[in-house]
């Protein structure tokens, strides 16, 4: 069993550990050039954009608020939108809409970083199998060369393919690193991108959440101050009224 894997570990050599390795890098660049480009045409000033969404919605105009959102290419502004437009139904359901909106868009932000995660932690074994093979394959030739008839000839081509067979190991390895290692800066690098984009979700939407709480409570304390404020002009209104019926009623 050792004999056959040897033989067909030797045979394929470590060519199509490169070759694999070649695909994956490009690959994981065109993920990086895609994720990049996302990330670049969704900001925004985030701290300009809550400052004018606390100034909109204090001065009540939640129509403006919802335009100066729209105006946004932001994820962040896309959640709290979703959160705008069930305003009406109250702050319990504004905040499901965008706890919903936002989980849409963590998906949309960490689309493809898994495959960096895992090619930066599994890149370099996979150059490390084909070092390995390469050294089988060196140690076969060694092995060779011992059972081989002692010419000048079988000494001259023996170190040779020994050499050769070294020389893929270590190729093999450092194109495992140079792989790796730009994935996982990438995918450090996209990760806290997308924690401060959530960050920054969450920090909108309790803007949000902080008027619609503060307008129900409020609204509710006008509401029976004004229908106090009614109550008591309607008695004062009556008064009046009665007093002048009684003078009549006397015949003064």
């Amino acid at each position: 069993m050792i004999e056959r894997v040897k033989s067909a570990m030797v045979g394929l050599g470590a060519g199509w550990v490169l070759i694999l390795m070649l695909f994956l890098s490009v690959v994981s660049l065109a993920i990086m050039l895609e994720r990049f480009w996302l990330y670049w045409s969704l900001r925004d000033d985030i701290p300009g954009l809550m400052r004018d969404l606390g100034r909109l919605l204090r001065s009540g105009d939640l129509d403006g608020a919802r335009k100066r959102l729209e105006a946004s290419p932001s994820a962040e502004a896309a959640v709290v939108i979703a959160g705008i437009v069930e305003a009406g139904m109250g702050a319990e359901a504004a905040e499901e809409a965008m706890l919903g909106a936002s989980a849409l868009q963590k998906q949309k932000l960490e689309k493809r970083l898994t495959f960096l995660g895992t090619l930066g932690n599994n890149a370099p074994f996979i150059g490390l199998l084909g070092t390995v093979i390469g050294i089988v394959g060196a140690f076969d030739e060694l092995g060779k060369q011992k059972n081989a008839t002692l010419t000048a000839a079988a000494n001259q081509v023996a170190p040779e393919a020994v050499m050769t067979n070294i020389s893929e190991a270590l190729v093999a390895t450092a194109v495992g690193l140079l792989v790796a290692i730009p994935a996982v800066a990438a995918f450090n690098w996209f990760t806290r991108i997308v924690k401060a984009t959530l960050a920054n979700t969450d920090a909108l939407s309790h803007v949000l959440l902080a008027h619609l709480k503060a307008t129900g409570a409020g609204g509710a304390d006008v509401e029976t101050a004004m229908e106090a404020a009614a109550a008591r002009g309607e008695r004062t209104s009556k008064s009046p009224v009665s007093a002048r019926g009684t003078k009549d009623a006397d015949g003064n």
